[in-house]
């Protein structure tokens, strides 16, 4: 079970969150004080942090700077949390090793959870890398993606070049979105072999972008793989009505497995 330590003064706010984690089946430890929470790093050891900025008695910046300097807790990653946007405080939270940044007015708890299955999923995938790799190379079928049009539709960077630098080692032809109207135009032009889509994207969600790829006569024939943070009963049968090709869940699938799933369904529509 992944620990995740809070660290947030707004009762409310902490409290849906863990609320929320809880029911996602983390483990979860909440402090309301900055001082507290750079003690609770340590004696807890989450595998991830939540960090408000303002704090009473020590600041989240003052809480990273402390965490570098300290070998125990050192790699542990952090999400902010914050009231403030200015790009000077992103910049200085980057510098400083966080893993992303959320501006607490646009975001809801939600987009909170996707972030956080996001990471654990980025560290499941760095931790199988170098293994990967060598499969790849060394599995005699790797060639049934090589020259093959893979359009990669998700609007997470952070996720963006995890699959980059997964694909990249199948010598696939690799093109990437952020939106749907992007991706519609990049399909007409490039006419890929394969698309992955991501369902919740700003503007057009990929449920609509997929029902226009499967009303174009055009481009209705190129299978489409929902891959989502999404993972309800009522989406998994939307998008098969929709004509998806298969649903993967992002928290419960591995590089691996989606290059498998890639392969699987390109083959299957070639024949």
């Amino acid at each position: 079970m992944k620990k995740i330590l809070i660290i947030e003064d707004d009762k409310f706010l902490g409290d849906v969150l863990n609320q929320k984690l809880t029911n996602e089946g983390y483990q979860t430890v909440i402090v309301r004080d900055g001082a507290l929470g750079l003690e609770k790093i340590e004696s807890f050891d989450p595998d991830l942090v939540l960090l408000d900025i303002i704090l009473p008695n020590m600041n989240g910046y003052e809480i990273l700077e402390a965490k570098i300097k300290n070998p125990k807790i050192s790699k542990i990653p952090v999400i902010i949390i914050s009231n403030s946007g200015q790009p000077v405080e992103i910049s200085r939270a980057l510098s400083l090793g966080v893993k992303d940044y959320l501006i607490k007015a646009q975001f809801d708890p939600d987009e909170v959870l996707a972030k956080v299955r996001t990471q654990f999923l980025k560290e499941k995938n760095d931790l199988e890398s170098a293994a990967f790799l060598s499969d790849v190379k060394n599995k005699e079928n790797t060639s049934n993606l090589e020259s093959k049009k893979v359009l990669w539709v998700e609007d997470d960077q952070f996720l963006n070049d995890i699959i980059a630098r997964k694909l990249s080692a199948t010598k696939c032809v690799f093109f990437q979105a952020s939106e749907g109207e992007e991706a519609l135009r990049m399909i007409v032009k490039e006419m890929p072999d394969i698309v992955m889509l991501d369902i919740v994207l700003s503007g057009m969600d990929g449920f609509e972008i997929l029902r226009r790829i499967k009303t174009d006569p055009k481009i209705k024939h190129i299978p489409v793989i929902l891959l989502s943070n999404l993972g309800q009963p009522a989406d998994i049968e939307k998008g098969k009505n929709l004509g998806a090709a298969r649903f993967l869940v992002k928290a419960t699938v591995t590089p691996s497995e989606i290059i498998d799933q890639i392969k699987e369904v390109i083959t299957k529509n070639q024949k």
